[in-house]
């Protein structure tokens, strides 16, 4: 099982994946979140600039954010300053909608948008919108075509599972493996968030709840986008959350909700955080060294092949450090 990290970007995060170059992780992976964080693809081709082994990638992309052409040119950019480095993963959209106010895309426009880029990194010609495309950047203006990078698959449902069956080279699923993707596609990538204990430190505590923290909210963002009210005031402080974001009018709730989302807790979170945080072991990827060697070790007997770990909280090189120190000799 492959050992790669996953950034809500900032403008330090070039910095961190040189550290994780440095620290023998395999692959950087970037967010789609141009609402929350700095444009990806220039944060991926800083890191490329600045680091020689370590596999770059956005994942997810959204489709709705840009034209199949401008990905498509961003995908053979990247592959030129990055060169057998660059793999992708697109799906049908979470945090990147949702914080615009809209809900994922539907699987067969997420179907056809794939067909598009791959048919234009190969050089085809690809009917869009009414019109012929054809990728026509001279030698010098990016990798020539064809562009030959892995495409995954954000997918997280059976949907999603028989579009990367049919289009994706793997499947890139968060925090939940899918039993189904084993019969889709070899590459098994599993994003996951949290932190690794000090001895003897408390799970719920200070520290622990800042590096996690952030992740754990995102589960309150997540059951009451899905499942509403019912959903989320059965979790400890779920009611709390959920009356402070319905008080903000429902046009503009969705800021209220995804606001500090992966980064930091935002005031609503903080309201249900303290009440929650015994579930973070639980939810997130939270507990000692050899708690989560063990952890790890199932789900690479589920069979998922790549672990995308993402930090957060005020020490991104700490939680760095920490989790390819636990998980070595894993690979």
């Amino acid at each position: 099982m492959e050992i790669s990290c996953a950034f809500a970007p900032s403008m330090q995060t070039a910095d961190h994946i040189v550290e994780a170059e440095k620290l023998g992780y395999r692959r950087a992976w970037c967010y789609d979140s141009p609402a929350l964080y700095p444009d990806v693809w220039m944060v991926l081709a800083l890191a490329a600039a600045r680091t020689h082994t370590i596999g770059l990638g956005p994942g997810v992309l959204v489709p709705s954010l840009r034209h199949p052409m401008v990905n498509a040119a961003a995908i053979a950019t990247l592959a030129e300053l990055a060169p057998d480095r660059v793999a992708v993963a697109i799906g049908a959209g979470f945090t990147g909608r949702m914080v615009l106010g809209q809900r994922p895309m539907r699987w067969v426009d997420v179907a056809a948008y794939v067909h598009a880029v791959r048919g234009l990194l190969r050089g085809d010609d690809v009917e869009w919108d009414g019109s012929t495309l054809r990728m026509l950047q001279p030698d010098g203006f990016g990798a020539p075509r064809p562009v030959d990078v892995p495409i995954l698959i954000g997918a997280d449902g059976p949907k999603g599972l028989a579009v990367a069956a049919d289009l994706g080279d793997g499947v890139f699923s968060a925090a939940v493996p899918q039993p189904d993707a084993a019969n889709v596609a070899p590459w098994r990538a599993l994003l996951v968030f949290g932190t690794v204990l000090d001895d003897g430190e408390d799970p719920a505590g200070g520290r622990a709840l800042a590096a996690a923290g952030p992740a754990l909210a995102v589960v309150f963002h997540g059951l009451y986008e899905r499942g509403g009210a019912e959903a989320v005031d059965g979790f400890p402080g779920g009611r709390q959350w959920r009356e402070a974001v319905e008080a903000t009018p429902a046009t503009a709730r969705h800021l209220a909700i995804h606001e500090g989302h992966l980064v930091e807790p935002n005031e609503r979170d903080q309201l249900a955080l303290a009440e929650a945080a015994p579930l973070l072991g639980s939810f997130t990827m939270t507990g000692t060294a050899a708690e989560l060697r063990v952890r790890l070790g199932a789900l690479a007997g589920a069979g998922v092949t790549e672990i995308a770990y993402q930090p957060a909280g005020p020490d991104i090189p700490r939680e760095l450090a920490a989790f390819a120190a636990m998980a070595e000799g894993l690979a």
